[in-house]
């Protein structure tokens, strides 16, 4: 993320990005010698004017990553019991939540999968939004009820209150758009600057992974930014890549292009035969979207064994069945080596109808499935969520380091310019038509398949152009 661009007068010679910078001398001819201004003028705009959004991210980034322990520590009541001798059967503490909350209906139950941990029984009521579920947490030893609390997706308030936070600055679908953005460029700064820091010219092989020993002023921070984003650069591109899966415009074209692939997210199918319990028909997935099922019904406790029987058992999820559907009873072990096997089984009789192992997943659907949980710090648990919490740290000095450098580049005696001046307009006429072409046609193809991206860097141009002309008029005037 190293903005490092000349200014003439205001460094010495082997800070001005032209005398030991490049890995070729100055007066040799190479596509990285034509290729750099331009990098260096994209990484310039691109880290004044989208690091603040970035650094928004990165700040939120770094809470949601704590979020995972403060959830655990803020809900300990609800989330832990003393460990018993025995477990009640599920159907008694699905019972009992029942009681506790007449007018709500039972859509899931996260059974307890570990000594010590509530079962989790999940209810729409009139009190909570839509898409959202009021968790009710049951004691699985004598079903007594420990709390309710509203679960979003899986996780509890803190934790949703910092993921809507991260997502969208709880603005609502207008907020996606500042994630969307910033995970669009965050790539596309990291690569530019491993690659300007790639290019500069060393004494030693150490001052490509360690700051320089000795440097000082605007050197010191260079090294110190570029070092830190050598190490931090693989990781920002997966956080990308990962965040731009489910973001709104970008989401919606990698889905389509993961289906034409054949990599879409396979599901299993509960959908009850025609003339199965009652009011069959409808295809659904027990998770609360139709009526509840009304026919013969086996009970959870049934269901469960069968799926057991399967070998879909430990950390697990139960949708209860709707119309027309039956039980979904899904793995959710997300730790790698991941457990993610699910069943449907019938209501009626407690026959398993359907079975999807994760091993049959293609391979897109599996890559995307440890992007995300990745990005969500759920993989490998507290080391992911570790690492995140390093990233964003990471990022946050890097975006610190590269407005400090440019704060020290400002000229010192035109007063009439206050800051660090990018590199000269022009530079992508001095690429070999060879190399532009190709770089044309992917930024095209890039900035459609990122629409937020293809669309604030034509605004870029427009506006650059714009200025370069008002700047050309001035001086002919």
């Amino acid at each position: 993320m190293s903005i490092d661009v000349p200014s003439k007068g205001t460094e010495p010679a082997d800070e001005t990005g032209t005398a030991t910078d490049p890995v070729s001398d100055p007066g040799t001819t190479s596509l990285w010698s034509s290729l750099r201004p331009l990098v260096l003028r994209l990484h310039f705009y691109a880290g004044v004017l989208i690091a603040p959004l970035l650094l928004v991210a990165a700040v939120t980034g770094l809470l949601y990553s704590l979020s995972f322990q403060a959830e655990k520590f803020a809900y300990s009541h609800e989330l832990q019991v003393p460990a018993g001798d025995r477990y009640v059967p599920l159907s008694t503490q699905v019972e009992a939540a029942r009681k506790a909350h007449p007018e709500g209906t039972v859509t899931a139950v996260w059974p307890s999968y570990e000594e010590g941990a509530t079962t989790r029984v999940l209810m729409t009521t009139p009190e909570v939004e839509e898409g959202d579920s009021l968790a009710v947490f049951v004691n699985p030893y004598t079903a007594e009820i420990r709390g309710e609390l509203t679960d979003s997706f899986g996780a509890l308030p803190l934790r949703a209150w910092l993921s809507g936070l991260h997502s969208n600055l709880h603005l609502g679908e207008f907020g996606r758009n500042y994630s969307e953005m910033a995970a669009s460029w965050l790539w596309v700064v990291a690569l530019g600057g491993l690659l300007l820091w790639l290019g500069r010219r060393r004494r030693t092989k150490r001052e490509l992974i360690l700051p320089e020993r000795g440097a000082t002023g605007r050197r010191k921070t260079l090294t110190r930014h570029g070092a830190i984003g050598l190490w931090a650069v693989t990781g920002l591109v997966i956080l990308s890549a990962t965040g731009l899966t489910w973001s709104k415009y970008a989401g919606e074209n990698i889905d389509a292009l993961q289906t034409q692939l054949g990599g879409a997210t396979p599901s299993v199918s509960a959908e009850l035969e025609p003339g199965g319990g009652e009011g069959g028909g409808h295809a659904g997935h027990g998770g609360g979207g139709g009526a509840a099922h009304q026919g013969p019904d086996v009970g959870i406790d049934k269901a469960v064994e069968a799926a057991a029987a399967k070998g879909v058992e430990g950390e697990i999820s139960v949708a209860l069945p709707a119309e027309g559907s039956g039980y979904v009873i899904k793995e959710t072990d997300k730790q790698f080596p991941v457990h993610l096997d699910s069943v449907a089984v019938d209501p009626a009789d407690g026959r398993v109808m359907d079975e999807l192992r994760f091993a049959d997943y293609p391979l897109l659907a599996k890559l995307t499935r440890f992007g995300i949980d990745v990005h969500m710090g759920r993989l490998f648990g507290l080391a992911n969520q570790l690492a995140l919490a390093a990233l964003a740290l990471a990022l946050i000095l890097l975006i610190v380091w590269g407005y400090r450098m440019w704060w020290l580049r400002r000229p010192t005696k035109d007063r009439k310019l206050g800051v660090g001046r990018p590199m000269p307009r022009g530079a992508w006429r001095k690429l070999p038509v060879t190399a532009l072409l190709p770089i044309a046609a992917v930024t095209a193809l890039v900035g459609w398949l990122v629409p937020l991206l293809g669309i604030s860097l034509l605004v870029f141009l427009v506006v650059d152009m714009a200025l370069g002309a008002v700047a050309k008029a001035r001086s002919r005037a």
